[in-house]
């Protein structure tokens, strides 16, 4: 379609005060990349909204937002925002027009049958979660957590200073302690994810406090980075959790034959399913404590800073008595890997398996079913994972308070029924192992790539050539 003429391209009736009027076709080429170089446009129901300049103040971080550069970002704007009316407030310094009347509401590549219905049928269901009451929080659920996150704390410690450091004192401190980090990752999450109080201020003001407190990492760089995961998951390129390509690891099909067929190895990543479990679980949560701390000096988030100095004053200050300061900065570092550990194999169970590869702007329920699986439904399974082995449901609906996952899942089973799209769902050690054995397909991808005669062209760069 071409572009259209006039008020239409963009001109406007200024006497008139019509708004400018734009097409889809001028819309995606407002990506980012040009032409016109930097100029970054998407659609929110219908409204154009120019962000090449705002991207970078965007509370939620500038990937967020400029990985829907050129596209509709209705159902994300939907999902991540509590209070729409306000954010629109803030928005119509950014609105620069609409679609023109004989314009479709949905892009032109999802403005056909069957991608048209699910889009409307999954808009349906939003409606239907929210007259449901699901997005709203049980705050007796999180005091609880809370409380227990406080219980498994002060018992890891109690061990160690009423029983003293031994091996076996050691070992039921650790697990306990580990414990404890781990279900304050759900709790942080949930705030983070604006899930446990009914007004964003208050998710933020307790997340930071819950992640600097007690962990001891920074709640702004966290939002960041995890919002930019939800917007774009498993996309390579703008879901940052994918930065582990190609150090250390090859990941997706499509990056991994890329990668070989550049010839380049950083490490053997045929060899990659074998080395993961001891190189990228223990690193993870220290990794991000060093880099957390770099993030909190460098933009000079002093209320986060001081938190987090509380945080290793109490530390040292509980265990330093028992331990001797070395013994108890050995120790910090020994429960940092623990956790890492927990994380990284539970929280990549969902993701690592599933379709890894370029952004192809699929409508929002594709998107997040072809890119995460859930690990089936327990009272364990729900404890250890913080419910976040029902992965599909926060997805779909990252502000979902987590006690309520499991009542929107038949409505998602049906959706999915009803359109033909697997619902993956799986023992807790089968996603482990899926972690393994996809690794393995990557790196037997990359390898066939790096060690053949001649590169071919592969769909995806003939695609962006």
């Amino acid at each position: 379609m071409a572009p259209l003429e006039g008020a239409a391209a963009g001109k406007g009736l200024p006497d008139s005060g019509s708004p400018r009027l734009f097409t889809w076709e001028e819309i995606a080429l407002r990506n980012g990349r040009g032409p016109p170089p930097g100029d970054r446009w998407l659609v929110i129901d219908r409204k154009v909204y120019d962000i090449s300049r705002f991207h970078k103040r965007h509370p939620g971080g500038s990937r967020v937002i400029s990985g829907y550069a050129g596209q509709d970002a209705t159902d994300a704007f939907t999902a991540f925002h509590l209070d729409q009316t306000l954010v629109r407030k803030h928005m119509k310094s950014l609105l620069i027009g609409e679609l023109a009347p004989h314009e479709p509401s949905f892009e032109p590549s999802k403005n056909i049958s069957p991608q048209k219905l699910l889009i409307e049928d999954f808009r349906e269901l939003r409606s239907t979660v929210e007259k449901m009451g699901l997005l709203k929080p049980n705050q007796l659920f999180f005091f609880l957590q809370i409380i227990q996150i406080l219980l498994l704390d002060a018992a890891g410690w109690f061990v160690l200073r009423y029983f003293g450091a031994s091996v076996n004192t050691l070992i039921i401190s650790t697990l306990l302690l580990t414990l404890a980090q781990s279900q304050t990752n759900w709790l942080e999450h949930d705030l983070g994810h604006l899930s446990v109080f009914s007004t964003r201020k208050r998710n933020r003001l307790v997340h930071e406090f819950v992640m600097c407190q007690l962990k001891g990492l920074s709640a702004e760089w966290w939002c960041r980075h995890h919002s930019q995961h939800h917007a774009k998951p498993n996309c390579f390129l703008k879901d940052p959790d994918l930065d582990l390509h190609p150090i250390p690891l090859s990941l997706g099909e499509t990056p991994s034959r890329e990668l070989g067929m550049q010839k380049k190895k950083y490490l053997p990543y045929n060899h990659q399913h074998q080395y993961f479990s001891f190189v990228l679980p223990p690193i993870v949560v220290p990794v991000f404590q060093l880099f957390s701390l770099y993030y909190m000096f460098k933009h000079k988030l002093w209320r986060e800073i001081a938190w987090t100095v509380v945080y290793f004053v109490r530390f040292f200050t509980l265990f330093a008595p028992i331990l001797g300061v070395t013994g108890a900065l050995g120790y910090l570092i020994l429960l940092k890997v623990t956790d890492s550990i927990v994380f990284v194999w539970i929280s990549q169970s969902s993701h690592i398996p599933m379709n890894i590869d370029y952004d192809d702007n699929v409508d929002w329920f594709s998107a997040q079913l072809q890119s995460t699986c859930n690990v089936n439904q327990s009272l364990f399974n729900d404890w250890l994972t913080g419910h976040l082995n029902l992965q599909i449901e926060h997805h779909l609906f990252p502000t979902m308070p987590r006690h309520n996952y499991w009542k929107v899942t038949p409505f998602i089973k049906s959706l999915c029924a009803k359109h033909g799209i697997e619902y993956q769902s799986k023992t807790l050690f089968t996603g482990f192992s899926d972690i393994l054995r996809s690794l393995k397909i990557y790196g037997e991808v990359w390898f066939k790539a790096y060690y053949q005669e001649q590169k071919a062209s592969t769909p995806s760069q003939e695609g962006s050539s």
